[in-house]
């Protein structure tokens, strides 16, 4: 299960140049700092995959072992 995780956020950060991992969706974001980058990213014009780690409990693990950081939101860009 736990390579499993891996290898989706692995992929779906591969496939999207700019991808956040948020609580919530960039319409209702579910914290304040989730939509704080939200805002970043729209005054940018940046273009953006999300994942609302609040809907997969397996996801929410998974990106913070796979970053080695404890906090959402998490961003990449380009892979890091």
């Amino acid at each position: 299960m736990y390579m499993e995780i891996q290898e989706r956020i692995r992929k779906v950060i591969e496939e999207n140049s700019v991808m956040l991992f948020m609580k919530g969706s960039p319409d209702f974001p579910q914290c304040g700092f989730s939509g704080r980058v939200v805002q970043i990213l729209d005054a940018c014009g940046a273009e953006f995959g999300s994942a609302d780690v609040l809907m997969d409990p397996e996801l929410r693990e998974g990106i913070k072992a796979y970053s080695n950081w404890p906090t959402i939101p998490q961003l990449y860009i380009q892979g890091e």
